[in-house]
């Protein structure tokens, strides 16, 4: 018996279907959801979250938010979240350059707009290693034992 999950951003909704697992970034470390898991409401790190259905796999960049589980639904609002299919390399490269660039002329580092900059950075390294690792034209993958690329 299969969990919902739901994935939304602050501008939509990225994913919405069920799952056998879902595995999330958590503050402290990756966490596994299962159906029919405990009641849980923990913050999310910046990385990778998946769901796995039926032998596939979907990976999503999440920077960052919270997550919700109930034992039949898991609810993620992410400051930001994309499917890794989605990422534009060449976007993501030129956030990061920008951000590199602005935090170089040194801002004051309490400043709102060194803030932005720092988050900025995290978000654009973020998706840049997620299209690396899971490349942004993949499909879903067949589980086989072994992390994807090492076969």
């Amino acid at each position: 018996m299969p969990i919902r999950c739901e994935i939304v951003s602050q501008d939509r909704m990225v994913f919405e279907g069920d799952a056998d697992i879902v595995i999330v970034p958590g503050e402290l470390g990756q966490m596994g959801i299962l159906p029919n898991h405990a009641p849980l409401l923990s913050t999310l790190h910046f990385g990778i979250l998946t769901v796995r259905r039926e032998g596939q796999e979907e990976n999503f960049a999440v920077a960052g938010g919270i997550i919700e589980v109930q034992p039949d639904l898991i609810t993620v609002l992410a400051d930001a979240a994309e499917n890794v299919r989605e990422i534009d390399v060449n976007r993501a490269e030129a956030a990061r350059r920008r951000a590199e660039e602005l935090l170089a002329q040194g801002p004051p580092p309490d400043s709102d707009v060194y803030l932005k900059m720092e988050a900025a950075l995290k978000r654009s390294t973020l998706r840049l290693e997620a299209a690396r690792r899971f490349g942004r034209t993949q499909q879903p993958l067949r589980i086989s034992g072994r992390e994807p690329g090492t076969e």
